[in-house]
C-alpha cells in the first residue's frame, strides 16, 4: 500500500494498514516525518507532485494508493490510481471538486446544494469588484489550501485604503497554491463538521461535531466536541445537506468530512473533504464518542474489505487546542494534577521552551492539545476547560 503523507495525523492509518499485513510505501516531502519509522519503503517526495508519485508507483506497483487527512494528496491518490488502471473510489475530476474550493463551489451550485454566494478571482481588480458585489462584508480565502491558512474576514464597513485591501488580497493569494482567491458571503451561525463513510455509493453519517472558532478576522478552530448539541431538527437538516453534497462530488467509497454553517436560511456548505477529518476528530474523538474506528474503516474500504459502522458507544468527547501569542516560549508548565483528572484522555504539547511562536492565525500556530471524555459533550467540554487552566505558557 502506498500512503501519501507520513505526518503524525497519518500514523493511525499507517498502523492499521500494517496490522492488515500490508507492506507500506510512505511518501512525504519531509525526510524527518514521524511516520517514516513505520515504512517498509521511504520516499522523500512531495505528495502534491502527481507525476513523480506516479513514477514511483510504476516502480513499486502498490495494490492501492491512499491518503488519510490531507486535502492535496486526495488529488494525487485519485490521479495515480486512475493512471494505474485501478477502479477509483473518487475519480480525478471529482477529486478536484473535493479539494479546490472554486471547483467545489461550482459543482455544488450545479447540484443545487446550499452554499454561500461566492466569487473566484485571479487578480486584484476582480477581487475589488467581488468585495463590492458582496456589500463589503465577506470571507477571503485561498482556493487551494486548508487549516485556515490565508482565511480572513474583510469588513469594509470600516472603510479601508487601497493598500489595506491589497494587503488582504495578497495575504490570501500567498496561501493559494493555484493563485485563485475565493471571496464569499460571510455566513453567521453555529459551525459543525459531519463525519461520514461512503460504501458502494451509500453514505452513513456517524456523528456531527460542534466547532469552536477564534473571533474574526481569522477563523481558526480552537476546540471541537461531539455529538453535536444542536437540536434534532437542525441536525436532521444538516444530515440532508451533507448527503446532497457527498452525492454531488460522486464519492463511491471512503470517508468524508463536511463543514457546515447553520445560517438563518438553513445549513450551508463551508467546505467538503473526501478524506478523514483532521484535528484528531476522526482518529480520537469519533472512536471515543461512538466506538466507530473511522481510520480503520477507511483503510479497509480502500482494500475492498467489509466495514462495521455500528455505533457502540454513546458519550461525549472533546479537544481543546492550546493557544499562544507572538514571541518566544520562556516556560511551559503543566500542573501535575492534570494527569490525575478524570476524563482527561491525552495532553500533548507540540512546542518547547525557546521556540518562536505566533498569535493564532492558522492551525500551525497551536501549541498543543487536550482530549477529554464525559457522559455527554457538555461534560467533556467542561472537563477540557478546567484542564486548560492547568497549562501555563509564558511567552516573552
Amino acid at each position: 500500500m502506498m500512503i501519501l503523507g507520513a505526518s503524525e495525523l497519518q500514523v493511525p492509518a499507517i498502523r492499521k494498514a500494517k496490522e492488515l499485513g500490508y507492506q507500506i510505501i510512505l511518501v512525504d516531502y519531509n525526510e524527518n516525518a514521524v511516520g517514516f519509522a513505520l515504512a517498509d519503503v521511504k520516499l522523500v517526495v512531495s505528495t502534491l507532485d502527481q507525476e513523480e508519485v506516479y513514477r514511483q508507483a510504476l516502480i513499486y506497483q502498490p495494490d492501492v494508493v491512499i491518503t488519510s487527512t490531507s486535502d492535496g494528496p486526495v488529488r494525487t491518490a485519485a490521479y495515480v490510481n486512475e493512471k494505474l488502471g485501478k477502479k477509483p473510489d473518487l475519480s480525478y475530476e471529482d477529486s478536484l471538486c473535493a479539494t479546490i474550493k472554486s471547483h467545489m463551489r461550482r459543482r455544488l451550485e450545479e447540484n443545487h446544494v446550499p452554499i454561500p454566494a461566492y466569487y473566484a478571482v485571479q487578480d486584484f481588480e476582480e477581487f475589488r469588484a467581488a468585495v463590492e458585489a458582496l456589500r463589503c462584508v465577506c470571507i477571503v480565502k485561498p482556493a487551494d489550501n486548508a487549516g485556515s491558512r490565508g482565511v480572513v474576514l474583510l469588513d469594509e464597513r470600516r472603510k479601508r485604503s487601497e493598500e489595506e485591501l491589497r494587503e488582504t488580497y495578497e495575504y490570501s493569494r500567498s496561501n493559494s497554491r493555484n493563485g485563485i482567491v475565493m471571496v464569499e458571503e460571510y455566513m453567521i451561525g453555529p459551525e459543525v463538521s459531519v463525519e461520514a463513510m461512503t460504501v458502494d455509493g451509500q453514505t452513513t453519517i456517524l456523528t456531527i461535531t460542534d466547532k469552536y472558532i477564534t473571533p474574526p478576522p481569522y477563523f481558526v478552530e480552537v476546540a471541537h466536541s461531539e455529538p453535536s448539541r444542536l437540536d434534532e431538527e437542525t441536525q436532521e437538516r444538516i444530515r440532508q445537506v451533507t448527503l446532497q453534497a457527498v452525492g454531488a462530488i460522486r464519492l463511491q467509497n471512503g470517508p468524508s468530512h463536511t463543514e457546515i454553517k447553520v445560517t438563518e436560511e438553513g445549513p450551508k456548505i463551508v467546505e467538503l473533504a473526501a478524506r478523514l477529518g483532521g484535528d484528531y476528530i476522526t482518529s480520537r474523538l469519533v472512536p471515543l464518542s461512538t466506538g466507530v474506528d473511522m481510520v480503520g474503516a477507511s483503510v479497509l474500504i480502500a482494500t475492498g474489505g467489509e466495514v462495521d459502522l455500528k455505533c457502540t458507544r454513546h458519550r461525549g468527547s472533546a479537544i481543546h487546542f492550546i493557544q499562544g501569542k507572538e514571541g518566544v516560549i520562556k516556560r511551559i508548565e503543566i500542573d501535575p494534577v492534570l494527569s490525575q483528572m478524570e476524563g482527561v484522555e491525552e495532553v500533548t504539547v507540540y512546542m518547547k521552551e525557546g521556540d518562536r511562536v505566533h498569535s493564532t492565525r492558522s492551525s500551525n500556530d497551536r501549541l498543543g492539545h487536550i482530549i477529554t471524555v464525559g457522559r455527554n459533550a457538555e461534560e467533556a467540554m467542561e472537563i477540557g476547560r478546567r484542564a486548560m487552566e492547568l497549562v501555563r505558557v509564558e511567552v516573552e
